[in-house]
């Protein structure tokens, strides 16, 4: 029996439309005559869903048993129809079934031969649930393995912008009213659903990306399809590799019409098996750095031949295009070959080949290295005397043998050993030298005629001269492999040092210090430290580490300079000039780190005098008027009440008082916004944190406020958090005042409700006024701020700026939103307190999550095995 097919609708949140989607297929497909059996489907109470099952047979669910309400696996295989559809594919089964997961009831219908149309969310897909979890904040208790996915025969995406799902959710066409605050204000977030958007994307387009690499394997397709532009730049560890990844990049950015992306930029890097002359670590740590910066990635493949295998990886990978640099040959080398770039434009087919040209053109590479090495003193005189010495031993050892009857072939081996032995001591030309004298005593002690340098015999002459040259190129080849691992060493050894100090000083963690601290453990010097040149020529000593550092650039073993006015002194022992690059990049690394807290320093004491300039200039315009408004007021009331001239009856009386009494209240709330900002402004806000509970906070906020324009839900068993109840009262006062004053008289009531998520309380205060735009949410916050709408006299824009400066010095956030339907929702986001237990509720720290369980909702906090889910 064939095995039936997978049909996956795949969505970034609930609510985007997989299950409608789903059954819309089911419908098309039984208009065609397909027999389509529904076998559990989660309407989840939304009637345009529930309509699609209208003329669609739906199997009953399992009645009776130990899970209830599950689907009924064995009914539907008895059934067998054409197609199936099951909703909820990363579903957890309750206890008691004969699978503990949906998928598994699945994978039996498959086998079965029946195919299945499901729906899943991004989120439950096993490999993206810690991503899950680090943007959302939520752990997926559902799961369900990548395998089980991407072997379905089908996926489609049900896509919807952020923007368009929340506005669903803010009509009630995804959860019941009473549940949207909590699900915009968690979950539902815009950034949250931007994320989960962008990974379902990306994990579409992978499996399109492999669904077309495997269509190609299967059909055996060599030549280039132009789905997408991918740029292959071909690197060979030169100097001239920056030029070609900046060229490459504005390649790839023209055919993408902006930045280019990871699956479009792409830099190879080919090594043949035998090949000697790897490329500097600096330069390709900088290669790669700059790649990333660009939105490239770097490869590295091994390979006989550079452009075959230049050209199968640009293949495989489905290039389009090929970046090469001009060859850095000479022009007598050429005769050995047309070069690579010229092979690869003759090969590539339908591969366009770009050769770019840059300042290395012409110079020729170096084959071999220098022949001075880095051995020490000992270890070349060890090797001249096994180069001039060993032979002669071995001679007189062989001529003093009794008997010896050796031909000439085991006289060359022997004396072969001792060009090996000086090669490996002492390096290239102790072995060349011994070669030629090996050469010599040969002929003369036991070549045929002896003590002569004549040679009788075509054989012996050929022995020798093979001999020789055996000789010259094993010492080249034994010299050649102990300098290659002496430099991989060492080569290795400072990527890793380099690779270190850039993340260390990128990253902006490891103070000064500890700089000094790494290069003196790096170069084993006794001593580092950073001299500074005042004006006046005089030496000071900004920072340094160990025993005697010196004082004066004269007094160190190795000084390298950091800038015009700074130098590093090491003292120790002196440093070889291979050592003193890598300590010229310690150096730059310093320069820039010294740099970055000097700006740093700059632009917080730039913002500082900003920040106070404005607030003198916003008080100054505020006692000028907001001040003198009350003031005027009183004074004219009190002359009037005070007047000989002027006959006041009691009304007039009372009401000029009342007048008096509403300015007085007016003026001290202005006194006392602007002495609050003032605390802030200067640190001196220093809360007296304990439990607080949000039932003794709120009633005090609403003094003042007409009962009937607020309505309030505080449960009573909320977590008590963690607050200053005399700052906590201020902050939700001034929001609630300022909710007031913009509320419509005949509009909806204002309503002040909280709500426990994980181990914080969120306190919203919701308004149905005009609203702010998205842009100037964060703008409402600043001191004298009121966006230039607000009639004058109404404040001088301080409540809010003081409500999240109170609410932050509690280790709190204050943060607006749109409210559902028009208005503005402020929401406090204030910590529980783990000293006290939770009255009726769950500790403080349960795992968060907005309500609801399965593939269309976000999980919920744990529920009883086999209970019914549950939505926001």
């Amino acid at each position: 029996m064939a095995r039936g097919k997978l049909r996956i609708y795949l969505g970034a949140a609930p609510g985007v439309g997989k299950t409608y989607s789903a059954l819309s297929e089911a419908r098309r497909r039984r208009e065609r005559g397909t027999d389509v059996v529904v076998g559990l489907v989660e309407t989840r109470d939304r009637p345009r869903t529930a309509e699609l099952l209208d003329g669609l047979e739906v199997l009953p669910r399992a009645r009776g048993g130990a899970a209830p309400g599950e689907l009924d696996l064995d009914a539907l295989l008895a059934r067998a129809p054409r197609v199936a559809v099951v909703d909820d594919l990363a579903h957890t089964n309750a206890p008691g079934t004969r699978n503990a997961k949906r998928w598994q009831d699945v994978e039996e219908l498959l086998n079965a031969g029946i195919d299945v149309i499901t729906t899943l969310n991004i989120q439950h897909v096993e490999s993206l649930n810690d991503v899950v979890e680090r943007i959302t904040g939520v752990r997926q208790r559902e799961t369900i393995p990548d395998e089980i996915v991407r072997r379905a025969d089908q996926i489609e995406l049900c896509d919807m912008s952020p923007h368009a799902l929340r506005r669903r959710m803010s009509h009630g066409n995804i959860y019941p009213a009473e549940k949207i605050d909590a699900a915009l204000s968690s979950y539902f977030r815009e950034g949250n659903l931007t994320a989960l958007r962008e990974l379902a994307l990306l994990w579409v387009a992978d499996r399109v990306d492999e669904g077309l690499a495997h269509y190609r394997g299967e059909h055996k397709i060599r030549q280039t399809w132009e789905a997408r532009e991918r740029v292959v730049v071909a690197l060979t560890g030169g100097p001239e590799g920056e030029t070609l990844i900046r060229r490459a990049a504005r390649v790839a950015a023209r055919s993408r019409g902006g930045r280019p992306q990871p699956s479009h930029l792409m830099a190879v890097h080919v090594v043949s098996g035998d090949n000697l002359a790897h490329p500097l670590p600096d330069v390709v740590a900088a290669q790669r750095r700059l790649l990333a910066e660009l939105g490239g990635t770097y490869h590295q493949v091994i390979g006989k031949d550079v452009p075959t295998a230049l050209l199968e990886f640009a293949r495989g990978v489905n290039a389009t295009q090929i970046v090469l640099g001009s060859s850095r040959r000479r022009s007598w080398q050429y005769v050995f070959g047309p070069g690579v770039g010229a092979t690869v434009a003759r090969e590539s087919g339908d591969i366009d080949v770009h050769i770019i040209t840059h300042e290395e053109v012409g110079r020729g590479r170096n084959l071999l290295p220098p022949l001075a090495g880095s051995l020490s003193r000992a270890r070349h005189l060890s090797g001249w005397a096994i180069g001039l010495l060993g032979p002669v031993l071995l001679a007189a050892a062989m001529r003093l043998a009794p008997g010896d009857g050796l031909g000439l072939a085991t006289h060359v081996l022997v004396f072969l050993v001792a060009t090996i032995a000086a090669a490996m001591v002492g390096g290239l030309w102790p072995a060349l030298v011994g070669a030629v004298w090996s050469t010599l005593l040969l002929d003369l002690l036991f070549t045929p005629p002896l003590y002569g340098l004549s040679i009788h015999g075509t054989d012996n002459t050929v022995a020798l001269a093979a001999f020789i040259l055996v000789g010259v190129l094993v010492a080249f080849v034994v010299d050649l492999a102990k300098r290659r691992a002496l430099q991989a060493s060492r080569s290795k050894a400072e990527a890793s040092t380099l690779s270190l100090l850039a993340s260390s000083v990128i990253d902006g963690q490891e103070p000064l210090p500890a700089l000094l601290r790494r290069i003196c453990e790096t170069f084993g010097q006794r001593s580092v430290a950073l001299l500074r040149q005042e004006d006046d020529g005089a030496w000071t000593r900004v920072e340094s580490v160990g025993d005697a550092p010196c004082a004066l650039p004269d007094q160190a073993d190795a000084l390298v300079s950091v800038s015009d006015s700074l130098a590093l002194a090491l003292r120790g022992h002196v440093l070889p000039a291979a050592d003193r690059r890598i300590l010229g990049a310690f150096a730059t690394h310093i320069g820039i780190a010294l740099e970055r807290q000097r700006l740093a320093r700059d632009a917080a004491e730039a913002k500082r005098q900003a920040a106070r300039n404005k607030i003198r200039t916003a008080l100054l315009a505020a006692v000028s008027h907001d001040l003198r408004t009350p003031l005027t007021s009183i004074k004219a009331s009190v002359s009037s009440l005070r007047s000989v001239d002027i006959e006041l009856d009691e009304a007039d009386r009372a009401e000029l008082l009342e007048n008096i009494e509403e300015s007085t209240d007016r003026l001290n709330g202005l006194v006392g916004n602007l002495l609050d900002m003032s605390r802030l402004q200067t640190d001196t806000v220093q809360p007296k944190i304990r439990a607080v509970g949000l039932e003794e906070v709120v009633p005090a906020t609403l003094i003042g406020i007409p009962p009937h324009t607020v309505c309030v839900d505080v449960p009573d068993h909320l977590p008590r958090v963690r607050a200053d109840a005399g700052l906590l009262e201020r902050a939700v006062a001034n929001v609630v005042q300022n909710a007031a004053r913009h509320n419509p008289p005949d509009g909806p009531p204002i309503r002040l409700a909280a709500s426990a998520l994980g181990d914080t309380v969120e306190l919203r205060v919701a308004d149905h006024g005009p609203g702010v735009p998205e842009e100037h949410k964060d703008r409402i916050f600043e001191a004298f701020q009121r966006l230039g709408d607000a009639p004058r006299g109404t404040g001088i824009g301080l409540g809010l700026a003081v409500a999240r400066g109170f609410t932050e010095a509690m280790d709190g956030t204050l943060i607006a939103e749109d409210t559902p339907g028009g208005g503005l929702t402020m929401v406090f986001t204030l910590h529980t307190s783990t000293a006290d237990p939770v009255p009726g509720g769950a500790p403080a720290g349960a795992e968060p999550g907005p309500p609801g369980g399965g593939a269309d909702t976000p999980p919920e906090p744990a529920r009883p095995a086999g209970a019914p889910e549950t939505e926001v």
